[in-house]
């Protein structure tokens, strides 16, 4: 095949999502694993990121007919606070084992914004598990919340869910607030409510057991649950002020969402839209074009057409070149 190749990944908790396709052919060949890697002392492990994902890219290329992978991006989870190593390692380390010249390393709420939105101004809220908004005039990048389970993640699936489950509890022991019917979901998912701590609290994977209630909790206020209604309205609220927070200043400014929180449907998209419009009145918000590793395959199309516009940003979105310097702020100049 002649044409320059690109490779494109998606790094998460669930594991590895990668492409790899040719300019003006899009994506010819994918694969996904499910192991994530490793963080640890450095943060993100750019040794296990290789381990990951080098034997994935050639197996690719011998699928597509990919002799030469001139660019390569990457949007990894945790890149913007864990990915000093990375950033540091990695595109050495692509140039090395895959030839390619030209990397892009990018948090994954960058590449959820070019998935869900392309690459123009706005602002995306990307809801799973956890929660974060980023937005961009397209010569700057603001993000809100995006803090994890303990400190932020306001809105998101954990967080939802451990509403949720605090309602179940309190039903439990006779307390206001408490909901039966999220009492009667959670005994069903975990067993004996008085058992949940003990269940709960042992594990690594809190935030992911959290999220898991949350479905319970759309459901309840589908079916017009009271307390269920309120922890859907609440987090609407806090997904709506994440959005304000970052969205550039547009008289009709638009919002994309992105995620596997917003399957809950009217139940959380009707109160968002209320506190939307509360929030930055004119708003207009549309459901994502594509996901995570679609905006870092668009982000790599961009880069070998020689159209690519986005601003770089020093934890969030950095292009090295052929020689191994940083040219994200001269791309990001051309805006």
């Amino acid at each position: 095949m002649t044409g320059p190749g690109f490779l494109a990944v998606d790094s998460g908790g669930s594991g590895l999502r990668v492409a790899v396709g040719a300019g003006g052919r899009g994506p010819l060949a994918r694969a996904a694993s499910g192991e994530p890697v490793r963080t640890g002392g450095r943060g993100i492990d750019p040794g296990h990121f290789v381990e990951r994902l080098v034997p994935m890219a050639r197996a690719l290329c011998a699928e597509a007919g990919i002799e030469r992978l001139e660019v390569a991006v990457v949007g990894a989870a945790g890149l913007a606070g864990l990915g000093d190593a990375l950033r540091a390692e990695l595109p050495d380390a692509l140039r090395r084992e895959l030839g390619v010249r030209r990397a892009a390393l990018a948090a994954d709420a960058v590449t959820a914004y070019v998935g869900a939105l392309g690459p123009r101004p706005g602002a995306v809220i990307a809801a799973g598990t956890g929660l974060i908004a980023i937005g961009t005039d397209l010569t700057g990048w603001r993000r809100a919340d995006g803090w994890g389970h303990l400190l932020g993640d306001c809105g998101g699936g954990a967080w939802i869910g451990r509403a949720g489950l605090e309602a179940a509890l309190r039903a439990h022991d006779g307390r206001r607030g408490g909901s039966t019917r999220l009492l009667a979901g959670a005994e069903d998912m975990f067993g004996p409510a008085a058992g949940l701590p003990g269940r709960l609290y042992p594990r690594t994977d809190r935030p992911a057991v959290l999220a898991s209630f949350a479905p319970r909790v759309g459901a309840c206020a589908a079916d017009g649950d009271p307390v269920a209604v309120r922890v859907l309205r609440a987090a609407a609220r806090h997904m709506a002020d994440s959005a304000a927070a970052v969205c550039p200043a547009a008289d009709a400014p638009v919002i994309g969402l992105t995620g596997g929180l917003f399957r809950m449907g009217a139940a959380l998209l009707d109160p968002l839209d209320e506190e939307l419009a509360e929030r930055l009145p004119g708003v207009r918000w549309i459901m994502a074009e594509g996901d995570p590793l679609h905006g870092a395959v668009r982000v790599a199309e961009d880069l070998i057409a020689g159209s690519f516009t986005l601003p770089g940003d020093e934890k969030m979105l950095c292009v090295t070149g052929p020689a191994g310097e940083d040219v994200t702020r001269a791309a990001g100049a051309r805006t």
